[in-house]
């Protein structure tokens, strides 16, 4: 039985969630490793409109649970922790606009001839640094997951379809 505190996500927001992890995943599985790959028109088109899609649905995403959802945290959680928690979420959703507003800057500059120089290589800097802190992120993201699974207190079944906890 779920617990009165407990906030249950809406299909919408349950589908934003994995639809984003399957949508970053195939990002990453796609990626271009060498700028140089760019010099194919199809291919820089195509991540061009990847990255502004996905930065659509994530501007999207942020609108939808902002204005429709709450957190799922309990309200005994310590001051620190749910600090922490919209910390870990802000970021999230910085790096990732980071990541797609950087690589999208990339594209651009490689289409209109810029292919080297300081500009283009301060532009890759911050596409990589967004990629480095996103999994940082999503592992401190995960790990929060997995321990609010063994505390039992909602949190993981309000966005997680498996491995359920028993609640009281």
């Amino acid at each position: 039985m779920e617990s009165e505190q407990t906030q249950k996500y809406s299909f919408v927001a349950k589908a934003f969630h994995w639809g984003f992890i399957l949508l970053f995943g195939y990002g990453i599985f796609k990626q271009v490793d060498e700028l140089e790959q760019l010099a194919d028109q199809a291919l820089l088109e195509f991540e061009l409109v990847f990255a502004i899609a996905f930065l659509f649905l994530l501007v999207a995403r942020f609108i939808y649970m902002k204005r429709t959802q709450t957190s799922s945290l309990p309200a005994n959680t310590s001051k620190l922790q749910q600090y922490a928690a919209k910390i870990v979420h802000y970021g999230m959703y910085m790096c990732l606009a980071s990541i797609s507003i950087s690589g999208i800057l990339i594209g651009v500059l490689y289409w209109s001839g810029i292919k080297s120089g300081s500009i283009i290589n301060g532009v890759i800097g911050v596409h990589e640094f967004s990629f480095t802190l996103i999994y940082v992120l999503i592992a401190i993201h995960i790990s929060a997951a997995i321990y609010h699974r063994f505390l039992c207190d909602g949190v993981w079944n309000s966005m997680v379809p498996f491995w359920k906890e028993k609640l009281d």
